[in-house]
C-alpha cells in the first residue's frame, strides 16, 4: 500500500526551517569573504573631480555608467564650463575646498606652485612605479611638470600647438575670396566679411573675427606669434638675457591690429568681456565669419552652425606668413594637470585607489570610451579600426564629447584605436595640427623655476592684461602702456626677469 505523502512534505518543511538559518549564515559568511572584489557599490571607491566642460552638455548617465561600470568606482564629477573654469578652482583653492582630484590648465599649474609647497597636494612620484600604465608615463614630459624635481600630477598630453583659424569657406566663395595666407590678406578677409554682406542677405548684420577676453587661447596670443612675438619669453643676444613678450616689438605691433580691427568695426565691441560660450554663438548663428583659436573646435562649430543654415561649411587655415616667416606659439606637451588635495584624501590607501582608477582608465577598454564613447552607438569597429559615422556625431559630442578632458597621456598611449575614416574637418584639423610643429615657437623658461613669479605672477599678470585690453580698446596709448609695464617691473617683475635669466643661463 503506497505511504501517504503528507507526513513526508511535513518533515521536509520542518528539516528545511531547521537549516533556513544556517544558509543563511552560511551565504552572509560568503559575501563578507568575497567583500573587496565582489562590486557591491559600497565596497567601491568614491572619487571626486573638478574638471572643464569643453562641451554644452556633459556625458549622458548612460555613458557614466558604462566608465564606473568598469572602472569599479563611483565618480562625482563637477563639470565647470570651461569659460569660468580658473576662477571656480581658484576659489576652490583660496577656501580649500578642493575635491579629491582637480584638474590645473598649464597656464594655471604656474601659479599653483605656491600651494604645492605648501602642502595642499599629494605627492605622486614615488607610487607611479606601482602601475602597469603609470609607471611608462613619458619621463620628458613629467619633468617639465615637476616642482623643485617631485611630481604631483597626472597629465594630459596635447600637441605642441592647436592654434590656428577657422573661417566660413562659404562667405569666401560669396566673396570670391581665397583662404588668407598673409597677415594682410587675414586683415582683408576681416574687412570684406563685415562691410560686403557675405551671407548675401541685403542687411549690415556680419562681422568679421569672434573673440573672447582671453589673451591666450583666444585670437591674441596667435596673432601676436604671427607678428613675430616671442612666446611668453624671448631670448636675446649671446648672453641669453631672458626678456618678456610684451616687451618686445611684435606684441605692440599684434595690438595695434586688435585696436584697428576693433576701431573699424571688424570684431565684437564687447570682445574683452566676452565668454567662450558667446563667442562661439556668434559663429554658429551666422554673425561671426572668423574663429582664431583652437582648431580641434571645427568639426563641433560646422555641426552646430549647420542647425541654423545648411548651407554654411567651414575651412582652416593654419599658415600666415608675418614679418618672421611662419611662427604659432606652442604649450609644453601637456595641457593640464590632474591633482590630489590632501585634505579631500586622507590616507595613502584612498590616494592608491584613485591612482588605480587613472591607471585603469589607460586601459583599451575604458580608453576608448574616454575617446570615442561607447561602441555600437558613439563609434563602429571596422578591421580594428574607429568609424565615426557622420550620423552619430551629434550623439558623440553631446553623450560623450566631455570625457575626453579625462584622458591622460592619451597620445602615446597605445591602447587607444586609430580612426579609419575620420570626419572631414576632423581629419583637416588633425592634419594641420602635426604641420604645425614645423614652425613652433617655444617657451624658452619651460622647467625653469622663477619663485617671485611663483608668488606674484597672477597679480603681476593682470597688469598686462589689463594694459593689453586698455590699448586694444584706446583707453592707453603707447606711453600708457610701457608705464604699466614699469609698473610690472617695480612690482616684482624685475626680479622674475633675472631669476628666469640666471636659471636658462645655469641650466
Amino acid at each position: 500500500m503506497p505511504r501517504p505523502k503528507r507526513p513526508i512534505t511535513a518533515a521536509l518543511r520542518k528539516l528545511a526551517l531547521t537549516l533556513l538559518p544556517v544558509l543563511v549564515l552560511c551565504v552572509s559568511c560568503v559575501q563578507d569573504d568575497s567583500k573587496p572584489g565582489s562590486g557591491d557599490a559600497g565596497d567601491k571607491p568614491e572619487i571626486s573631480i573638478m574638471a572643464p566642460l569643453h562641451f554644452p552638455h556633459p556625458p549622458s548617465d548612460e555613458t557614466m555608467s558604462v566608465l564606473e561600470e568598469l572602472t569599479g568606482t563611483e565618480l562625482e564629477i563637477n563639470w565647470v564650463p570651461d569659460g569660468i573654469y580658473t576662477d571656480k578652482m581658484n576659489t576652490a583653492l583660496t577656501t580649500n575646498s578642493l575635491k579629491k582630484v582637480t584638474f590645473a590648465k598649464h597656464t594655471d599649474y604656474m601659479f599653483m606652485k605656491n600651494a604645492i609647497r605648501s602642502g595642499a597636494f599629494w605627492e605622486i612620484g614615488p607610487y607611479l612605479d606601482r602601475f602597469p600604465n603609470l609607471r611608462h608615463l613619458d619621463e620628458g614630459i613629467l619633468s617639465q611638470t615637476a616642482v623643485d624635481g617631485k611630481l604631483y600630477g597626472l597629465y594630459t598630453e596635447r600637441p605642441s600647438s592647436r592654434q590656428g583659424i577657422i573661417i566660413r569657406e562659404d562667405w569666401l566663395d560669396a566673396l570670391g575670396l581665397e583662404k588668407p595666407d598673409t597677415l594682410e590678406e587675414l586683415y582683408e578677409v576681416i574687412r570684406l566679411f563685415t562691410q560686403n554682406d557675405p551671407d548675401r542677405n541685403g542687411q549690415a548684420d556680419t562681422f568679421g573675427l569672434a573673440d573672447r577676453n582671453d589673451l591666450v587661447f583666444g585670437a591674441f596670443k596667435t596673432l601676436s606669434s604671427y607678428f613675430g612675438a616671442p612666446n611668453n619669453w624671448g631670448v636675446e643676444g649671446e648672453g641669453g638675457a631672458i626678456v618678456p613678450e610684451f616687451e618686445s616689438p611684435a606684441y605692440l605691433d599684434a595690438m595695434n591690429f586688435m585696436k584697428q580691427l576693433y576701431d573699424e568695426g571688424l570684431i565684437n565691441r564687447d570682445f574683452a568681456v566676452t565668454s567662450k560660450e558667446m563667442q562661439r554663438d556668434f559663429i554658429i548663428r551666422g554673425e561671426a565669419g572668423v574663429y582664431i583659436g583652437s582648431m580641434q573646435d571645427v568639426q563641433r562649430l560646422s555641426d552646430e552652425a549647420k542647425q541654423f543654415n545648411p548651407e554654411a561649411r567651414f575651412a582652416l587655415v593654419n599658415r600666415i606668413e608675418g614679418p618672421a616667416g611662419y611662427r604659432v606659439w606652442s604649450i609644453p606637451n601637456y595641457f593640464g594637470l590632474y591633482l590630489f588635495s590632501k585634505k579631500a584624501i586622507r590616507t595613502e590607501e584612498e590616494l592608491l585607489d584613485i591612482l588605480a582608477f587613472y591607471d585603469r582608465t589607460m586601459d583599451k577598454d575604458v580608453a576608448n570610451v574616454l575617446r570615442y564613447g561607447i561602441e555600437d552607438k558613439h563609434y563602429k569597429l571596422k578591421d580594428g579600426k574607429v568609424l565615426l559615422p557622420e550620423e552619430t556625431t551629434q550623439l558623440r559630442t553631446t553623450e560623450a564629447g566631455a570625457l575626453y578632458v579625462l584622458m591622460i597621456a592619451d597620445l602615446s598611449n597605445p591602447n587607444v584605436l586609430d580612426v579609419s575614416e575620420q570626419e572631414t574637418l576632423q581629419e583637416e584639423a588633425e592634419r594641420y595640427t602635426e604641420d604645425n610643429e614645423k614652425f613652433i615657437v617655444p617657451d624658452p623658461t619651460n622647467g625653469l623655476e622663477s619663485k617671485t613669479y611663483d608668488e606674484k605672477g597672477v597679480e603681476l599678470y593682470k597688469i598686462i592684461s589689463d594694459a593689453t585690453y586698455n590699448y586694444m580698446l584706446g583707453k592707453l596709448d603707447a606711453d600708457g602702456f610701457y608705464a604699466q609695464v614699469e609698473q610690472w617691473k617695480r612690482q616684482g617683475g624685475a626680479q622674475i626677469v633675472q631669476e628666469y635669466r640666471d636659471a636658462y643661463n645655469t641650466r
